[in-house]
Parts: C-alpha cells; structure tokens; sequence
C-alpha cells in the first residue's frame, strides 16, 4: 500500500507546486523528497466572516500507509501568527470533529478526497459558522486521556453548525 500512498501524495503535491489551488488554500510546508513526512497547510476565508476576518490558520496533515483508502490524520496547529480557530467543532488543541476524517461507521471519507478537498471542506466549514464557542466537554477532551485521531469515535449529529 505504500506505494500507492506515495504516487497518490506526489500528485497531489505536484499540483499544488502549480498553483492549482483554490483560493484561500495554500500549501505551507512538505517535504518534495519524502512526501510521506506531514504537510503544513494554510487556509484563509473567502467571505467575510467577523470571527475570522483577516486571519490564516493552519493544518497539519499525517498520513499512513493506507491512505488514500483511510483519511490522513488532520488537525488545527499554532505557529507564528497561526492560531486554532474557535468553534464548534474544533477542540482547543486543534483536533477537528468532522465527519470527512473519519473511515469508521458515520463517517464520510472516500479514496476520491484529497488534501485540497479536506482544506475546502474545513473551509466551509469555517465559513458557515458565527458561534465563538469549544465544543462541549473541551476541557475534558484536551486534558484527558490522549488518544490517537484516528482512535477518537465522534458521533456526527450537530446539524446546526
């Protein structure tokens, strides 16, 4: 499987050195020898959201072997003048609660989604939301037991947001 996840992660990156992304999306950090290492991705917001206004944030993406057929691990990081963004499905250490990076029951990833498509999705996301608030339990969440993101079963039920 690993190969596939290597040819699979060399295509995506060679198009984003094209600059064939969308707007608001920008490719951070990669490494072009070894693209199996995490990537650093930058989003920005199209609209103008008050909650968001002006601000860049960035993601971290891991990937295993298995990918594309399981989502890549993804989540908010902190770097300079990037911060996690409030809401409410993004715990305050940057781990996202959305459907799309789950494989298991309920959730929504498939071998046609990509880095840019997560990055557009999280966008979304973040566009569609005018709550400035943690999810319930964030406390809990960040300062219990620490699990991997792909260990985490959400239950994908919020429609509201």
């Amino acid at each position: 499987m690993s190969l596939i996840a290597e040819k699979r992660l060399q295509k995506e990156f060679k198009k984003m050195l094209t600059g064939e992304l969308p707007p608001g999306i920008k490719l951070a950090e990669a490494n072009e020898s070894d693209v199996m290492k995490p990537w650093s991705m930058d989003i920005s917001l199209l609209h103008n959201n008050a909650l968001y206004a002006g601000k860049t944030y960035r993601l971290s993406f891991k990937f295993n072997r298995q990918y594309p057929i399981e989502p890549p691990e993804v989540k908010f990081i902190t770097a300079t003048d990037r911060e996690i963004p409030m809401h409410p499905h993004i715990y305050s250490n940057g781990v996202i609660c959305l459907d799309l990076l789950s494989a298991g029951v309920g959730g929504g990833w498939s071998p046609v989604q990509s880095v840019e498509t997560v990055c557009v999705s999280i966008q979304s996301m973040l566009e569609g939301n005018n709550i400035n608030q943690r999810p319930e339990g964030d406390d809990q969440f960040v300062y219990g037991p620490q699990r991997r993101i792909k260990d985490i079963n959400f239950v994908y039920d919020d429609p509201t947001v």
